[in-house]
């Protein structure tokens, strides 16, 4: 019933936005409308209104170009692996040098792997940049069969095989923790494409440490809540009818109720500047938010284990973390390197979360385990923004470097 009715207001709301679009149209063949009194803000209004939907179809990477020292190159998008819930995407760098290979571990909670890409476009600097490209579960036919937690970690196994040995691996938010069991299990079995190193970036390795509003949230209700109040049908006419999800749009309502006076004060921006003219500031707002309000669905097996294994028992942290009935040693880990990386003002995961995974890969020689706090940032900072590019994103280079 709950997604029946989202389905259904936004079905109802449609010819709202698609009315202002009309109108927009109109308007903007009138040259001289918005110099006529109220012209911009009547057309600031009706793009307003034209703004007020959700997207559930993955955006585009829009990268099309990146420099390599003193060339440019052309980026071509390949799909590598196409499993049922997600591909490997390689960005392709036609006629580039050979550089170490980078598989980007990207999180599945709500928002399309697009939201990675300032830190893809970035590291393709100087790596060969793979990603994990998670389709809307939503589109998933129901006879595909259930997505778990231990599918996560299997997903991320192939992918590092299907890259092929002397890999690095850069995890970023809520696959922390799948990303260290995943290099624990093939350390363990002394795989042949055993990554060279793993980044593990402001991850819930240990939710036990400083909780946030997050980890509250996750921990106020028992799990039996959250399958009776967050889990939904996909209804008709979508591929992955009948299916048990966890809808995007609540995640997404989550996310802005946790800081709603400022995404409610980014909209007045928003209407200022495009009722201002002031059409590069207003671009940006735009830009942000029609990638923010870009959702997909997970499979309701996959966030209810997640909730379960990462955020009300800390498994992992507690050494009791299983993959397929076997139990995930960290301390299986001997030749990758560790980096993680956690942002001073992360209110989603706080600082020593994702530290504590230096506790828990006890093999791992002193020189092989590095940390990095960075000052001034919050979650959104660690992987995007002048201080990811300028002050992050050299520790992961640098680890590349020393271990390729």
């Amino acid at each position: 019933m709950l997604y029946q009715a989202y389905q259904t207001y936004a079905d109802a709301s449609e010819p709202m936005r698609f009315m202002a679009r009309t109108a927009m149209a109109y308007t903007n063949m009138m040259p001289g409308f918005k110099a006529l009194g109220f012209g911009r803000e009547i057309s600031a209004t009706l793009e307003m209104i034209s703004r007020t939907e959700l997207t559930h179809t993955r955006p585009s990477y829009d990268i099309d170009r990146v420099k390599v020292g003193r060339k440019e190159f052309d980026v071509r998008e390949e799909t590598i692996l196409s499993l049922p819930f997600c591909n490997l995407v390689r960005f392709a760098k036609e006629g580039a040098p050979e550089q170490p290979k980078m598989l980007v571990v990207a999180p599945l909670s709500g928002h399309f792997s697009t939201l990675l890409r300032k830190t893809v476009e970035t590291l393709l600097r100087d790596h060969d940049v793979y990603i994990t490209d998670w389709k809307n579960a939503r589109d998933v036919p129901w006879s595909v069969g259930p997505f778990g937690f231990d599918d996560y970690i299997e997903y991320v196994i192939r992918y590092i095989d299907t890259i092929g040995p002397d890999a690095h691996v850069l995890a970023v938010c809520q696959p922390c923790v799948q990303a260290l069991a995943a290099v624990a299990i093939m350390a363990e079995d002394r795989h042949k494409a055993l990554p060279r190193s793993l980044t593990l970036m402001a991850g819930p390795v240990d939710t036990r440490i400083a909780p946030t509003a997050v980890n509250e949230l996750a921990t106020s209700q028992p799990i039996e809540w959250f399958e009776a109040n967050l889990i939904a049908r996909v209804p008709f006419p979508h591929a992955g009818v009948g299916r048990a999800v966890y809808p995007g749009f609540i995640q997404l309502s989550a996310f802005m109720s946790m800081n709603m006076d400022k995404h409610t004060q980014a909209h007045r921006d928003l209407f200022d500047h495009l009722a201002g003219g002031t059409d590069e500031e207003a671009d940006a707002i735009k830009k942000f938010y029609d990638e923010y309000c870009s959702v997909l669905d997970l499979p309701a097996e996959f966030y209810i284990e997640t909730v379960e294994i990462v955020f009300q028992q800390a498994l992992l942290a507690k050494g009791e973390l299983t993959y397929r009935g076997r139990k995930v040693d960290p301390g299986a880990i001997k030749r990758t390197a560790l980096l993680t990386v956690e942002g001073e003002r992360d209110d989603i995961c706080a600082v020593g979360q994702t530290a504590a995974a230096h506790d828990l890969c006890t093999g791992l020689r002193p020189h092989m385990k590095r940390h990095h706090l960075q000052a001034g940032v919050g979650h959104y900072g660690t992987f995007s923004g002048r201080r990811w590019d300028s002050e992050i994103y050299p520790a992961i280079k640098n680890l590349v470097l020393a271990t390729s």
